[in-house]
């Protein structure tokens, strides 16, 4: 199978379960999503968003921000960290990114996207990327002349010198409502006028899709996201290697995270574990289980490593 990539996401790819995902098969992970602004004025939360290790490379660090000048200065900031790639984020949809004019939304203002993107590739030597999505809303999904926006876009990111580029197959306005569209992506990647890599994101969840993607829509690689919550070993299952199969064997893995959380938090046991809790809630190790809501409320309500192992391991043992 072709690349798998673990997407960027806020409060989740952090290096404890970024290093999950790379035992479990990730051919790349991103880091949570950086802002410019914050990385320039040395906001301590920020910087420490650029931890890297070498056992999780190839990785790539993400910035985001709208104004050109600062996007430059963080990205050379970004290089000091040695990550493999920097990555541009032009597809963030939430309202405190996108409603400032940055991430998706500067879908509004390509021309400034362009112009950050140029900034960027030329404040550094490190190999540059971006991920976007398909247009801001469905109007504004193809040009005048019927070519889709981001077929056009695609062409004009190339040209400011960017190596990759992954589209989120959803509009901003979709947020992450409805079925990513990956005709659009694939159109981007049918293109004969782009050379550079295509990435595919949006609702890969299983093995079959992932295999369904790359047959139909040609893509070099797909960034899965949101479906790894609670399950790093989805690489590992999509590319038919070792993974843990069993409810004890991932519940194990579950363990193993909420430790390695807390080593991240500082080794602040509460605050590690508040941390992981989103894997716990989405996890697919606990859906479908009968008469489950009050075991699953004390789950997210435990607050030392000993009532979450305990609760754990009761669950292994009432339904496992």
């Amino acid at each position: 199978m072709k690349p798998l990539y673990l997407a960027p996401m806020e409060d989740v790819t952090d290096p404890a379960f970024r290093a999950l995902c790379k035992r479990y098969g990730a051919d790349r992970v991103y880091t949570e999503f950086v802002n410019a602004d914050a990385l320039v004025r040395d906001i301590a939360s920020t910087t420490r968003k650029l931890t890297i290790n070498d056992a999780e490379r190839p990785v790539a660090i993400q910035i985001y921000g709208r104004e050109p000048e600062s996007m430059a200065d963080a990205a050379r900031i970004v290089e000091q960290a040695k990550p493999d790639f920097i990555d541009i984020n032009f597809g963030c949809p939430v309202k405190k990114v996108a409603g400032k004019g940055a991430g998706a939304g500067l879908l509004r203002d390509v021309p400034k996207m362009l112009d950050i993107t140029k900034a960027v590739v030329n404040a550094v030597k490190t190999p540059v990327t971006c991920k976007t999505r398909l247009g801001w809303d469905e109007n504004s999904l193809y040009l005048e002349d019927g070519t889709p926006f981001i077929v056009d876009l695609a062409e004009r990111l190339q040209d400011c010198g960017i190596e990759e580029l992954a589209i989120h197959g959803r509009t901003r306005s979709q947020m992450y409502r409805g079925e990513a569209d990956w005709t659009l992506i694939g159109e981007v990647k049918n293109n004969p006028r782009i050379h550079i890599p295509i990435i595919g994101n949006g609702d890969v969840c299983t093995p079959e899709r992932a295999r369904e993607c790359f047959e139909r829509y040609g893509v070099d690689a797909i960034m899965v996201g949101r479906a790894t919550f609670g399950a790093p070993w989805l690489f590992a299952e999509m590319k038919g290697l070792p993974a843990p199969r069993t409810m004890v064997e991932k519940v194990a893995v579950l363990k193993e995270h909420v430790l390695a959380s807390i080593a991240w938090c500082g080794n602040d046991e509460r605050k590690g574990i508040v941390h992981s809790r989103r894997h716990f809630a989405a996890s697919p190790v606990f859906k479908g289980l009968t008469d489950f809501k009050q075991t699953r409320i004390a789950l997210l309500r435990a607050e030392s490593v000993e009532e979450v192992f305990r609760i754990m391991d009761e669950i292994v043992e009432k339904w496992g």
